[in-house]
């Protein structure tokens, strides 16, 4: 009985081995520095007004120019991605709907939470039932100056026109 217990135990473990090789790391779907996202919002132009319209160093527009002049709408994301000393940057995209799927039209750094250098502890949406159809967007992130301190909510408003808003939560 018991070296069929060994038996046993030697065939798993050797499967299991076998089973973690073949998944490598660097397939991951999502970066592992990404700690926090949501998607939420909507946003619609006639493919002549810029992406996001505040362009921070470091933005990045991914549409392509001959989708210029056309109708185009989508929905934004919020994302934390966290840095070697632990803290975090947060990013915002505009995510373009397209005949072949999301893709993304523009993504740029919310300076306001760089300059915290916030400890990111949730980002949450205004509310759980998926995309709006009114234009804007409003996400509360949550986050700390402190390691040691409890969180404050901080909120992104972006109203109809596609201007940004990053302050303090009131309740």
């Amino acid at each position: 009985m018991a070296m069929r217990r060994i038996l046993m135990t030697s065939l798993l473990l050797a499967g299991w081995s076998v089973t973690a090789e073949a998944a490598p790391a660097q397939d991951a779907l999502l970066p592992a520095a990404v700690i926090f996202a949501t998607s939420t919002g909507y946003w619609e132009d006639d493919g002549n007004a810029p992406n996001v319209e505040r362009a921070p160093t470091g933005a990045e527009s991914v549409a392509s120019p001959e989708e210029e002049g056309t109708q185009r709408h989508g929905y934004y994301k919020l994302f934390a991605v966290r840095q070697p000393d632990r803290t975090s940057k947060v990013y915002l995209q505009q995510i373009a709907q397209t005949e072949t799927g999301p893709a993304i039209a523009s993504t740029i750094e919310l300076q306001e939470f760089s300059d915290l250098k916030p400890y990111v502890t949730d980002i949450r949406p205004e509310n759980s039932n998926g995309i709006i159809k009114q234009p804007g967007l409003f996400a509360t992130v949550y986050l700390k100056t402190d390691p040691a301190a409890e969180p404050d909510g901080w909120t992104v408003l972006i109203d109809e026109f596609g201007d940004i808003t990053v302050e303090k939560a009131t309740n």
